[in-house]
Protein backbone atom coordinates (compact mmCIF):
# COMPACT_ATOMS: atom_id res chain seq x y z
CA UNK A 1 0.00 0.00 0.00
CA UNK A 2 1.20 3.15 -1.45
CA UNK A 3 1.19 6.25 1.24
CA UNK A 4 -1.10 9.27 0.35
CA UNK A 5 0.71 12.60 0.37
CA UNK A 6 -0.73 15.63 0.84
CA UNK A 7 0.61 19.39 0.04
CA UNK A 8 -1.03 22.62 1.06
CA UNK A 9 -2.17 22.76 -2.35
CA UNK A 10 -3.79 19.32 -2.76
CA UNK A 11 -7.58 19.53 -3.60
CA UNK A 12 -9.13 17.87 -0.09
CA UNK A 13 -11.81 16.60 -2.23
CA UNK A 14 -9.34 14.55 -4.76
CA UNK A 15 -7.50 13.93 -2.19
CA UNK A 16 -11.11 12.73 -0.17
CA UNK A 17 -11.65 10.18 -3.50
CA UNK A 18 -8.04 9.30 -3.22
CA UNK A 19 -8.77 7.50 0.34
CA UNK A 20 -11.69 6.21 -0.61
CA UNK A 21 -10.40 4.54 -2.94
CA UNK A 22 -7.38 2.92 -1.28
CA UNK A 23 -9.73 1.94 1.57
CA UNK A 24 -12.06 0.18 -0.33
CA UNK A 25 -9.41 -1.75 -2.06
CA UNK A 26 -6.85 -2.07 0.81
CA UNK A 27 -9.38 -1.44 3.98
CA UNK A 28 -6.98 1.16 4.88
CA UNK A 29 -5.25 4.32 3.91
CA UNK A 30 -2.36 6.10 5.44
CA UNK A 31 -1.91 9.78 4.49
CA UNK A 32 1.29 12.07 5.14
CA UNK A 33 1.00 16.13 4.95
CA UNK A 34 4.68 18.26 6.24
CA UNK A 35 3.23 21.91 7.64
CA UNK A 36 0.23 23.42 8.71
CA UNK A 37 -1.43 23.96 5.04
CA UNK A 38 -0.64 20.38 4.47
CA UNK A 39 -2.27 19.30 7.42
CA UNK A 40 -5.32 21.07 7.40
CA UNK A 41 -6.19 19.69 3.35
CA UNK A 42 -5.51 16.08 4.60
CA UNK A 43 -7.68 16.55 7.73
CA UNK A 44 -10.47 17.97 5.43
CA UNK A 45 -10.10 15.38 3.23
CA UNK A 46 -10.33 12.61 6.04
CA UNK A 47 -13.88 13.97 6.83
CA UNK A 48 -14.87 14.50 3.11
CA UNK A 49 -13.76 10.74 2.63
CA UNK A 50 -15.99 9.53 5.71
CA UNK A 51 -18.65 10.80 3.80
CA UNK A 52 -17.47 9.08 0.65
CA UNK A 53 -17.34 5.97 2.87
CA UNK A 54 -20.47 6.00 4.85
CA UNK A 55 -22.57 6.20 1.58
CA UNK A 56 -20.67 2.35 1.57
CA UNK A 57 -22.07 1.58 4.40
CA UNK A 58 -18.35 1.75 5.95
CA UNK A 59 -17.78 4.00 9.23
CA UNK A 60 -13.78 5.06 9.07
CA UNK A 61 -12.20 6.46 12.02
CA UNK A 62 -8.33 7.99 11.77
CA UNK A 63 -5.33 7.96 14.00
CA UNK A 64 -2.64 10.44 13.52
CA UNK A 65 0.91 10.25 14.25
CA UNK A 66 4.26 11.41 13.97
CA UNK A 67 6.84 10.17 11.22
CA UNK A 68 10.46 11.15 10.43
CA UNK A 69 11.21 11.62 6.51
CA UNK A 70 14.36 12.46 4.92
CA UNK A 71 13.33 15.10 2.23
CA UNK A 72 16.56 16.52 0.29
CA UNK A 73 19.26 15.23 2.72
CA UNK A 74 16.94 17.27 5.43
CA UNK A 75 15.35 15.23 8.73
CA UNK A 76 11.71 16.37 8.87
CA UNK A 77 8.60 15.62 10.80
CA UNK A 78 5.23 14.72 8.68
CA UNK A 79 2.19 14.06 10.19
CA UNK A 80 0.72 10.27 9.32
CA UNK A 81 -2.69 10.18 9.63
CA UNK A 82 -3.79 6.47 9.25
CA UNK A 83 -7.78 5.93 8.35
CA UNK A 84 -8.91 2.31 8.49
CA UNK A 85 -12.71 1.16 9.14
CA UNK A 86 -14.01 0.87 13.04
Amino acid sequence: MQVLKVSARSRSTAVAGAIAGVVREHGRAEIQAIGAGAVNQAVKAVAIARSYLALDGLDVICIPAFADVTIADQERTALKLIVEPR
